[in-house]
């Protein structure tokens, strides 16, 4: 049942949503005239906020570079769990279009709900620019905010995933002597509500642009054909602007547009059938096979070659 490579990605583009929400932010530090002195871009990455602590215990010289580069963010992702709530039928399906056209159409399995918990770290030497920080974040989630991710690009397949603020915790590292230096860290723990797709299938389907049956009132196999019943689509819109709406804006209706149905009877009196194979009306060749019957010699069994 396993084996099949796949890789959709869901969860890293999950990841990478969460970091873009913070990548944008500044502070900005005043002299006693309220002018500005310095805008700052705060950084952020990914990774366990120990690792950057630990240097900036580790480091003798106040003075060294790894001091100007407090404040800093960072984020990880720290636990994954299904989430029951939001489950579909699991042999449920739904189809997207890959091309705006409408040629290729695949069926895609519901995706699986799964819950991803982040932290979101930030630390500072100076509570004034945590504030900042902290105030250019807090005011978006009430309690969660929405980001639409394209999590299969080939379906464009966009899904809004909220983001949820679960609570925020902070700390201020300042019960040592002057020498020791001060790091404030607050701690802030999301949750998205993000979806993981199976694979996703290599066999392409089209739009069904015409449907045509053909009747017949005899019985048998391969009967002669009477009556013809075709329907199309019918443009409700000027798609080419050439002022009338006509058989070439038939051609041009992509999925999602709103459209009508042509519909046409033919009458035949010929003996002739549709071959799938060629896509035309062919003469089917009649002939009478002679099938023997065990214990009651020989009959007939009408055959229509195509």
């Amino acid at each position: 049942m396993f084996g099949n490579y796949f890789y959709n990605k869901s969860i890293e583009k999950t990841v990478v949503a969460f970091g873009t929400l913070f990548n944008a932010i500044s502070i900005k530090h005043e002299d006693q005239s309220g002018n500005d002195l310095s805008i700052f871009k705060v950084p952020i990455g990914y990774g366990p906020i120990q690792k950057f602590l630990a240097r900036v215990e580790q480091s003798p010289d106040g003075n060294r570079r790894i001091a100007t580069t407090l404040p800093r963010m960072s984020f990880e992702m720290i636990s994954i769990d299904y989430d029951g709530s939001r489950k579909a039928s699991s042999i449920q399906k739904f189809k997207s279009a890959s091309s705006s056209d409408g040629a290729d159409i695949k069926s895609v399995y519901m995706p699986t709900p799964y819950n991803i918990q982040f932290e979101l770290n930030i630390v500072s030497k100076i509570q004034s620019d945590i504030l900042q920080i902290v105030e250019q974040i807090l005011p978006y989630f009430q309690p969660s905010f929405n980001v639409t991710v394209n999590l299969i690009p080939e379906l464009n397949e966009k899904r809004d995933i909220p983001f949820i603020l679960n609570r925020i915790n902070f700390r201020d590292d300042y019960e040592s002597d002057f020498k020791t230096r001060r790091l404030i860290t607050w701690t802030l723990t999301f949750t998205a509500k993000t979806y993981i797709f199976s694979e996703i299938p290599t066999n392409n389907k089209g739009l069904i642009q015409k449907v045509q049956v053909d009747y017949a009132t005899d019985a048998i196999k391969n009967a002669k054909r009477e009556v013809r019943y075709t329907v199309t689509p019918q443009a409700l819109e000027d798609y080419n602007n050439d002022g009338v709406i006509n058989s070439i804006d038939n051609d041009l209706i992509e999925l999602g547009d709103d459209f009508g149905f042509n519909d046409t009877i033919t009458d035949f009196q010929d003996f002739k059938t549709y071959s799938s194979s060629q896509g035309i009306d062919v003469d089917a060749w009649h002939a009478r096979k002679k099938v023997r019957r065990i214990g009651k010699g020989f009959r007939y069994r009408d055959q229509y070659i195509i």
